[in-house]
């Protein structure tokens, strides 16, 4: 295992443990987030789960999540597509007020990192980025982040098309610390993807089922019951790839997007548009389903391949010194 690239990445971050909460829509609640960090993680903040789902005011949710995680750092999202002025005007204020309430580690994603970057290295913290493949990886380094969140074939929610390995081989050239995304579920499969040579690993799905998650409880069950073959990965929820526990309501849904909507999501502009329609029907179905909670009818839940191993609701503190046991204990 090398304890370098990890050491490095506990640097960076200020955490003691090489392990991500990865920041969820719509699964990432204050408790939560605060609970990873507080056990020696870090936490990432998801802004629009922190403010549109869970309902607080941005400034004063990060507040709480710092009384909660009792001073340990935490992470923030950064989304940076520019899907409209108006967003890209929310994400640059959000960032600002992340920094002056003291987050020094930032994730990017959909989109370039670079103004991020330059705010964030000004006042001495930490970007990485979201990737899938070289090519992003690329664009990633050149643009100054300090790492890469690699998201591989076995992630929830938004995919990539690698396994673990092969991602790793095409990432490690590139010379920046790497954090794998995606099919940990457990402590063995946390220390099998660091003996890969992965500085960190990034978990979703494992802390869905996480006692502090906000979620209704059908949500975890549905994980802690689904084994790797009941995950499919649609095109129907967002324009593109991604893995949901295959409930009847995906099956009705299906799992392509029709001609349309492929040629929209090639354009540079349409991308955009089909972006934020598909978002805006993404809010819609999680309304629905946050009304539907306890009748069955909330079958839309993101979840990667690691539900193989997830068997109960844990303490999310519980899940980290779990996982931190079996770091320190490895060879």
């Amino acid at each position: 295992m090398n304890r370098t690239v990890q050491q490095m990445f506990l640097q960076q971050t200020g955490a003691t443990v090489p392990l991500i909460c990865g920041p969820m829509f719509p699964c990432s609640n204050p408790e939560l987030v605060a609970a990873v960090s507080a056990a020696g993680g870090i936490g990432v903040v998801q802004p629009i789960s922190l403010t549109y789902v869970h309902g607080h005011e941005y400034r004063e949710g990060l507040r709480l999540i710092n009384r909660l995680a009792h001073g340990r750092p935490v992470g923030c999202n950064a989304l940076v597509e520019k899907s409209s002025r108006v967003y890209e005007q929310r994400m640059i204020r959000w960032v600002d007020i992340a920094l002056e309430e003291g987050v020094r580690f930032f994730i990017t994603s959909l989109g370039n990192p670079r103004w991020v970057v330059d705010k964030v290295h000004a006042v001495g913290g930490v970007v990485y980025h979201d990737v899938i493949n070289r090519r992003w990886g690329e664009k990633g380094r050149d643009e100054g982040v300090d790492g890469l969140i690699a998201v591989n074939n076995r992630a929830g929610g938004h995919l990539g098309d690698k396994d673990p390995r092969a991602l790793l081989d095409e990432l490690a050239p590139l010379g920046l610390p790497l954090v794998a995304a995606g099919g940990v579920g457990n402590a063995v499969e946390f220390t099998q993807v660091l003996a890969l040579g992965y500085a960190a690993v990034q978990c979703g799905t494992r802390f869905i089922a996480a006692t502090e998650c906000k979620t209704g409880e059908s949500y975890k069950q549905a994980i802690v019951a689904a084994k790797e073959r009941d995950i499919v990965s649609t095109q129907r929820l967002t324009g593109v790839p991604v893995a949901v526990i295959n409930t009847p309501y995906i099956q009705r849904l299906g799992t392509s997007i029709n001609g349309f909507w492929r040629w929209m999501f090639k354009g540079r502009k349409t991308k955009h548009w089909a972006r934020t329609y598909f978002g805006l029907i993404g809010l819609w179905r999680l309304k629905r389903d946050q009304q539907r909670e306890g009748t069955g009818g909330g079958e839309y839940w993101q979840a990667g391949h690691s539900v193989e191993t997830i068997n109960d609701v844990l303490p999310a503190g519980e899940i980290v010194q779990d996982f931190a046991a079996a770091w320190r204990a490895a060879p």
